[in-house]
């Protein structure tokens, strides 16, 4: 085997493994260690808000499930998904793009302030773990 077919079997085997691990589900669910910080007023609010109405699918403290993906990841950074993000997906579902859990349903019955809240839980989450 000469070095060319060498570099490009690598290549080919460090792209199969980053696609793998992007679409075959959350890295840190089912137990991975994280950091909870002292979460403001605001963030309590949102905890409470989140786990009634997320965390089924997004698992405790945004560690995702087998049924949705983990907010502690970078593809939820707020440089790559926006606070409005969470907004719209609360309110209206979501194409899937990321993942391989499907399209996000709108989830009825969460108020623009309880977004808000559950917003500003995640943020703090992800900031208290590097994300």
């Amino acid at each position: 085997m000469n070095f060319k077919m060498v570099a490009v079997f690598v290549l080919i085997l460090a792209v199969t493994y980053a696609a793998w691990t992007m679409f075959t589900g959350p890295s840190n669910a089912g137990g991975g260690t994280i950091s909870i910080p002292e979460f403001s007023q605001t963030a309590q609010s949102g905890q409470i808000a989140y786990e009634e109405n997320c965390a089924t699918c997004h698992g405790d403290n945004g560690t995702g499930t087998d049924n949705g993906p983990p907010f502690l990841h970078a593809f939820y950074k707020a440089g790559h998904h926006g606070d409005g993000a969470f907004l719209n997906a609360i309110k209206n579902g979501v194409r899937a793009h990321h993942w391989r859990f499907g399209n996000m349903p709108p989830v009825e019955g969460v108020s623009d302030a309880q977004i808000r809240w559950i917003t500003k839980y995640v943020r703090e989450l992800q900031a208290a773990n590097g994300y």
